[in-house]
């Protein structure tokens, strides 16, 4: 037998259904769901509702949501997160590189089990968030505190402000756009957070913010040609704002017909991205007379893979 490599990189995502079925959905949602990273509420007051009215009820919806976006290979978000550790063991062919998901399968603990199983000793936890957030980056952390007895971890926190990232995301929305012309209005939607949750100190819209105006100004934008604002509401609290949705009709009450919109809070295409923008909110503003066009995530592409790479391979070898 050769010998282990030396050093492992773990890509970890959010998860996904297995299947586009209600069973498939509403198993992934009660993991999701059950998190208390995810949802702060006593587990007395939350489980029965979880179980007896939320998950009855979104697993079909979000199983028909699923099924729409859905390809040949699975979820989206499994098969892009696969293909970019792909990618990314081909820049790093002296260490193992395996995607992993938070909730779901291919599951982060029984990776970490394996890669200690196998002899490894050093391992990079990369989660695919590039904006820090406790309900997301923390409860990737929670796992690793619990499961990685015995390895050296070496976490990756956020790379909100790396240069080889904000590039890739840069050349992408230029590309794009180079092939299609320009819209009139260019939107930045990130996943959205309870208002609570950033009072509390979580620092992730701070982080949202820095990331686009970093893009911003790589692309020379004026202040008044795009918006930061975020989807994805869950529940009746007070989430961030301003909301995509609101943003989009007030958009069109304004005027504007054509608006691109990208996701830099996503490393790959998922639920999220394909359905609730590129069909959702392009269902919605087309009714109010406009046209919105979804500029897709980095995913597996060259930029991304060298950029998370590079990150990897200095947080590998101890650096920052």
């Amino acid at each position: 037998m050769p010998d282990a490599p030396i050093t492992a990189l773990l890509a970890v995502n959010l998860g996904t259904p297995e299947a586009p079925t209600a069973p498939a959905v509403r198993r992934y949602l009660a993991e999701f769901l059950r998190d208390p990273r995810v949802v702060q509420i006593p587990r007395v007051l939350w489980y029965p509702l979880l179980h007896g009215v939320i998950l009855p009820l979104r697993g079909p919806k979000a199983a028909a949501k699923y099924a729409s976006i859905w390809l040949p290979e699975g979820s989206p978000l499994a098969v892009h997160t696969r293909r970019l550790a792909e990618a990314m063991q081909a820049r790093l062919p002296q260490w193992r590189v395996e995607d992993a998901m938070r909730y779901g399968r291919p599951a982060l603990a029984q990776r970490l089990k394996d890669l200690r199983a196998a002899g490894v000793r050093r391992v990079v936890v990369l989660p695919l968030y590039p904006q820090y957030s406790t309900t997301t980056t923390e409860s990737v952390r929670d796992v690793v505190l619990r499961e990685a007895a015995g390895l050296d971890v070496r976490f990756i926190e956020d790379y909100s402000g790396d240069a080889g990232w904000l590039a890739a995301v840069v050349d992408s929305i230029r590309a794009w756009r180079a092939s299609r012309g320009a819209g009139e209005h260019l939107l930045f939607s990130y996943h959205g957070l309870p208002q609570r949750v950033a009072r509390n100190g979580d620092p992730y819209p701070q982080r949202c913010e820095a990331s686009t105006r970093a893009i911003v100004a790589m692309l020379g934008l004026r202040d008044d040609a795009w918006t930061l604002t975020y989807q994805s509401r869950f529940g009746k609290e007070r989430w961030l704002e301003p909301a995509t949705d609101a943003t989009l009709r007030e958009l069109a009450a304004r005027g504007v017909r054509k608006v691109d919109v990208v996701c830099p809070g996503f490393a790959v295409d998922c639920l999220e991205t394909l359905e609730e923008v590129g069909i959702g909110f392009a269902e919605e503003f087309a009714h109010l007379g406009g046209e919105l066009r979804y500029i897709p995530c980095l995913n597996a592409g060259d930029a991304h893979a060298d950029a998370l790479a590079a990150l990897a391979r200095r947080a590998g070898e101890g650096g920052a």
